[in-house]
């Protein structure tokens, strides 16, 4: 089991926020989460600061555009992908002068799409899917294996810091279950087995491993995430949403838990929520999988980080950043729960 680099009792963010200002965006994250702050993603930036826009511009030697169905392979970067790399220069450039202004913290997680999901979400020059041709998969999986390589050696370079990586897998359960849509929507492409999403997603787990020296962090918010296949893939941590998670899997949670995987655990409402929200209510969801699974409370200090439920795009700027603080809280009382609880 490798030693996680975060302490205990911090918490993080998964990775969006609303927004446009980069330098705002990362004064906040770093303010919020001292110990364990995120590369802001600001996909309100539009085209480019999405997902598969934002991992897209770390491809090596493979570029995309974008076309009316979404993005597409392209013969060599254009305008669209040069956006995207521009705005993922402009928030390592805001990273790099908040660090220089407030200090270096002691380890920083950075977000990039997984395969299946970065695979799902680009076309091929006739319009297929990059997924549905073994061969092209194989090609963008090496291309961001060494991007990713990159990124992360470029911003310890720039931060002085320790780098962790999140890969964002949400496309993976529908992957999984056959029912991503063709590009012209009237059919379905064929359902990827298990054993070819392990090994794919394996081999970005392992690059990424290899890059920090850490753990990797599979993020999937899915109501049915595939925890066994994450575990067996190598993800040294998995960031769920703690409200959604079908009973089902507990089993699987347990198992992955009780071997040393740290659970990120989604547990601050992402959007705005209709009723007040205390560090007790936040809490109860990651309470009541503890208590199910059978395990003693302190697993929470020892093997857990708290999260948002998900990416804070779809927040209010005021109700983000309550969120965060939100998140900071309930993390500091998995390590020293108050005497209610």
């Amino acid at each position: 089991m490798t030693t996680a680099p975060w302490a205990a009792g911090v918490g993080t963010g998964i990775g969006s926020l609303p927004g446009t200002d980069a330098v705002e965006a990362a004064t906040t994250v770093f303010g919020e989460f001292p110990d364990l702050p995120h590369l802001p993603e600001l996909p309100a930036r539009g085209l480019g600061a999405d997902i598969v826009g934002r991992t897209a511009a770390l491809l090596v030697d493979l570029a995309v555009e974008f076309v009316p169905s979404g993005y597409r392979v392209t013969a060599r970067p254009g305008l669209d992908h040069r956006r995207a790399s521009d705005l993922i220069r402009r928030d390592l450039d805001a990273i790099e002068e908040v660090v220089e202004r407030t200090g270096k913290p002691p380890v920083l997680k950075l977000q990039l799409a997984g395969p299946w999901t970065l695979a799902s979400g680009i076309e091929l020059p006739r319009g297929h899917r990059v997924l549905t041709d073994r061969g092209a998969l194989r090609e963008f999986a090496e291309s961001l294996a060494e991007g990713l390589t990159r990124h992360v050696a470029e911003v310890r370079r720039r931060t002085g810091t320790e780098v962790v990586v999140q890969l964002d897998e949400p496309s993976l359960p529908t992957v999984l279950a056959g029912m991503l849509p063709t590009p012209s929507g009237f059919g379905m492409v064929p359902a990827v087995t298990e054993p070819d999403a392990r090994d794919l997603l394996a081999t970005l787990v392992d690059a990424a491993k290899a890059a920090t020296g850490h753990p990797v962090i599979v993020h999937c918010c899915a109501p049915q995430p595939p925890i066994a296949l994450l575990h067996q893939a190598g993800a040294g941590a998995m960031a769920l949403d703690v409200s959604l998670l079908d009973a089902k899997l507990y089993d699987q949670i347990g198992e992955a838990w009780d071997s040393g995987v740290a659970l990120f655990l989604g547990v601050v409402p992402s959007t705005d929520p209709r009723e007040p929200v205390t560090v007790r209510s936040a809490a109860e969801p990651a309470l009541r999988l503890v208590d199910r699974l059978g395990f003693a409370r302190s697993i929470l200090a020892e093997r857990a980080v708290a999260t948002p439920t998900c990416g804070l795009a779809g927040a209010t700027p005021k109700w983000a950043r309550r969120a965060m603080a939100l998140t900071r809280d309930v993390a500091k009382a998995f390590v020293e729960p108050p005497e209610s609880w």
